[in-house]
């Protein structure tokens, strides 16, 4: 493909050379550049790539794409921003794949993992071919990539999504990350619809305040991005969002709302009620205990009957999915007492968790967890306070410490709990912390192991171990066998 081609969709300022070039791929990374590839410069927050075009240069870049002009023998497009230059570009050069696919983007502080996975088993008990893109990695047909970010970077989102439209699938269920957005990552993409799950504290270690972080998330309903916005009625920023976009459905317990649901019981496999939408009832069997999870499950099913599903067909659907890992996953059973394992990273996150199991919870409820370190340190001690007011005794431990002293995090939760004065041991050692608390466990106990859900991985001064809480229980429970 000619960089000419590739260049309807960007706002450039000047062009310096023949844009008549081959373009063999588009990268932003010298030391991944190959031979043919375009290379796109911009000043990034630690470094600025220009300084590498010279390299990409040397290892074959046909083309430079940057924000003021460069001393290198190839063509230039002077760009006003080169980040925002890369999802135009990225889309133009894999056909513009995402105009094949319908497109569902969720985004929201918590929910987002589980809404995608019930809307794939609904739209998979719908018969239709079916992506996933997000937290736990990419999956479509017999096609697995595991995790790396959220919502991927543009360049490898669209080929993942031109060889979702090669291999057939018709819709793809999207993770759309406040960061992604705020970089740009999704931009030009045309969503089916926009799904929106609540907004609290979460990542204000890069947005500067709640209110720029909300702004982040508003940009996925941004005139003309998407079709339809779903939005929580029962969240403030979603009844917000509600007035600015131009189709809305709306979904909650509280708040009126389009779908909702009635006569709810709940126990520890799960929830049963009758779910309305738009005035039609069915009875749905939901595989995942909790509130929030029915939360999810109004999203999925409101946005599922929009796009033309039977409210049949998605009661089976959210029936058919025994759970989505990591998600308050219960991983095993131990002296009469259960184990559940859960992302729960954030404070309204654990509250959510504990609050639903606490409901459920025959004996002590206890609950492992800790924090990521460089990451929003504001939330640790709201973290403590929230396990803390929910569960019975808490083992605090290390999450993803990566540059931090895991003391030092654990130290920051300490205040949150000694707040309310609920009774805790610290254990630094995450698998040596599963092993203390899982040998408190008596009949009817719960304990609730917080953080990291499916994480593979324990990140440690920039080296990830492997890592699993499953993987892990399931080596303390062979042992005490």
């Amino acid at each position: 493909m000619k960089l000419c081609q590739i260049l309807d969709g960007v706002k450039y300022k000047k062009i310096i050379g023949d844009v008549r070039v081959d373009v063999t791929g588009i990268c932003t990374d010298s030391r991944k550049l190959h031979n043919g590839e375009l290379f796109v410069c911009y000043e990034g927050e630690r470094a600025d790539s220009h300084a590498y075009a010279e390299e990409a240069c040397g290892k074959g870049a046909c083309a430079i794409i940057c924000q003021r002009p460069l001393d290198v023998d190839v063509p230039q497009v002077i760009v006003e921003d080169g980040r925002a230059a890369i999802a135009p570009l990225a889309r133009a050069f894999y056909g513009y794949a995402d105009k094949k696919l319908s497109i569902v983007g969720v985004t929201g502080t918590n929910g987002k993992t589980t809404t995608t996975y019930m809307l794939k088993s609904i739209f998979d008990a719908n018969g239709d071919s079916t992506g996933v893109i997000g937290t736990l990695g990419i999956s479509y047909g017999d096609k697995f990539i595991s995790p790396e970010l959220t919502t991927p970077d543009p360049v490898f989102l669209h080929c993942i999504l031109a060889d979702m439209a090669n291999s057939g699938v018709k819709y793809v269920f999207m993770e759309v990350s406040a960061h992604a957005l705020w970089f740009g990552k999704v931009d030009g993409i045309q969503f089916a619809a926009g799904i929106f799950t609540n907004l609290t504290q979460d990542h204000l270690d890069f947005f500067v305040d709640m209110d720029e972080y909300a702004a982040a998330k508003a940009k996925l309903f941004e005139k003309g991005r998407c079709s339809l916005a779903v939005l929580n009625s029962d969240d403030a920023f979603g009844a917000k969002l509600a007035g600015s976009c131009s189709a809305v459905k709306s979904y909650g317990l509280e708040n009126p709302a389009d779908t909702f649901a009635i006569d709810l019981s709940e126990n520890i496999d799960g929830s049963d009620f009758v779910i309305n939408i738009s005035d039609e009832l069915y009875d749905i069997r939901l595989n995942m205990p909790g509130i929030h999870n029915v939360y999810n499950a109004l999203a999925a099913a409101t946005c599922a009957h929009a796009l033309g599903v039977t409210i049949g067909v998605i009661a089976k659907g959210l029936a058919d999915l025994k759970g989505v890992t990591g998600r308050l996953e219960r991983v095993a059973t131990y002296n009469g007492a259960s184990i559940f394992v859960d992302f729960a990273h954030t404070p309204d996150g654990l509250e959510k968790s504990l609050s639903s199991l606490k409901k459920l919870c025959d004996g002590k409820l206890y609950c492992l967890f800790g924090c990521g370190g460089n990451r929003d340190a504001s939330k640790r001690p709201l973290m403590g306070e929230a396990a803390a007011k929910n569960a019975d005794f808490l083992i605090v431990t290390s999450d993803n410490p990566r540059y931090e002293d895991a003391y030092d995090i654990i130290s920051c939760i300490e205040p949150g709990i000694q707040k309310i004065g609920t009774p805790y041991v610290t254990i630094s050692d995450r698998e040596m912390a599963t092993e203390y608390a899982v040998n408190l466990l008596k009949s009817g106990d719960i304990l609730l192991v917080a953080g990291k859900g499916g994480e593979t991985y324990q990140e440690i001064m920039g080296i990830k171990h492997s890592y699993n809480d499953n993987m892990i229980i399931k080596k303390i429970l062979d042992n005490l066998k």
